[in-house]
């Protein structure tokens, strides 16, 4: 049976020499984001183009995203949308936004996104009770870990039937299998794929991209 292979640094580069169309604006934003504290936060340009396709093969307009950092992510899925696509943005700093929104404005796609700064919970909550649920196309999850199960009960909501979720992190530096690894991330993240692999309101697949990536579709 063949599995995944992992990659050391020279075939990750080639995979991305090979495959990647990072722009000149998102190239930016990804160096001047390794150069952060909490770089390892941000996702690789091999999964920014992903998502790119995933938004252009399901044709959506309308996307959430919980955990922007300093927007690449983000950046990557605006550029995917039409021009009055939407996407609302969901995080809590106001310091690491303020990087996301240069790069957004530089990139013309400042009036696609509409960038929320309170718990993602409370923004999705506010979502559901102004009347928008099942009028999603896609969100990505990747925010605090001990919150997975809520954002996704509120995400699955919020999307409308065929929508897709991803959820990153799902692997936690495959600290979800070392049976000794109590922390309070990989447990949430254990009980979290657990679940998932028994909702019969989703179809989904967890694949071996980055530190592990779940794809739902909403039944």
């Amino acid at each position: 049976m063949s599995r995944f292979h992992a990659f050391d640094e020279k075939a990750y580069d080639y995979l991305v020499a090979n495959s990647s169309r990072e722009s000149a604006v998102l190239a930016r934003l990804r160096e001047e984001t390794q150069r952060l504290p909490n770089a390892q936060m941000q996702i690789g340009p091999d999964q920014g183009q992903f998502f790119y396709l995933l938004m252009k093969l399901i044709g959506a307009r309308k996307t959430l995203e919980l955990g922007v950092f300093t927007g690449y992510s983000s950046l990557w899925t605006a550029l995917a949308l039409p021009d009055d696509g939407k996407l609302i943005a969901c995080d809590v700093s106001e310091e690491y936004t303020s990087v996301a929104r240069r790069y957004w404005k530089e990139a013309g796609v400042a009036h696609k996104i509409d960038l929320r700064l309170a718990p993602a919970t409370e923004t999705l909550d506010k979502l559901i009770a102004a009347g928008e649920s099942g009028s999603f196309d896609f969100a990505f999850i990747d925010a605090v870990k001990t919150e997975y199960a809520d954002y996704y009960e509120r995400c699955l909501t919020l999307l409308r039937k065929g929508g897709l979720i991803a959820v990153d992190n799902v692997l936690q530096s495959g600290r979800v299998i070392d049976a000794k690894d109590h922390d309070a991330n990989t447990e949430a993240i254990r009980a979290f794929n657990h679940r998932l692999h028994h909702d019969e309101r989703v179809e989904l697949s967890m694949i071996a991209v980055a530190d592990g990536l779940t794809l739902c579709i909403k039944r």
